[in-house]
């Protein structure tokens, strides 16, 4: 069953939209129809109902999140996420999701640990169409000169985000 939900955060609200546990997809809006458009034709559900943030379909990703917030920036890790697309991004979301809290990289090294040195566009691309935002931390590359690019987001959202997992 798939079904969503949206949490206040300090960076505003984050909706989830997870099956049996395993996040389709996340992000900073309280529009869950906006998010379920990001998934997958493959994995898209035909509708998502509302949850409170305890339901079974969302608590595991909805407390992580709230540790994620408080503290424990490496709390997000551990939540399953199924997203598809062609092989190298699906390789590079996987790639994301090692990249440590707190040690951002630029696209080059992100294409480099995606197996793919020379496809830094792209290894880009794959960031660009990320639907289980903060779960597959697309916030963490940067630009070759270390400025932080774009983001779905909002660059305030990004910048935000950097900050709390370095000083966590």
């Amino acid at each position: 069953m798939t079904s969503a939900t949206t949490l206040d955060t300090p960076d505003g609200p984050f909706t989830i939209v997870a099956d049996d546990g395993v996040v389709l997809a996340s992000g900073w809006t309280a529009d869950a129809a906006s998010l379920v458009a990001l998934v997958h034709p493959a994995l898209r559900p035909d509708q998502v109902p509302g949850v409170p943030d305890d339901g079974t379909d969302v608590a595991a990703p909805v407390a992580a999140v709230r540790a994620y917030y408080a503290g424990d920036v490496t709390a997000v890790a551990q939540v399953p996420v199924r997203q598809r697309s062609g092989p190298f991004r699906e390789q590079a979301w996987e790639a994301l999701r090692a990249v440590p809290a707190g040690e951002p990289v630029t696209y080059t090294e992100y294409a480099a640990q995606a197996g793919r040195p020379a496809a830094v566009r792209a290894a880009a691309g794959a960031c660009a169409h990320n639907a289980a935002a903060l779960f597959v931390p697309c916030h963490r590359v940067l630009r070759s000169d270390g400025t932080l690019g774009g983001f779905r987001y909002g660059t305030a959202v990004k910048e935000s985000l950097l900050a709390r997992e370095r000083a966590g």
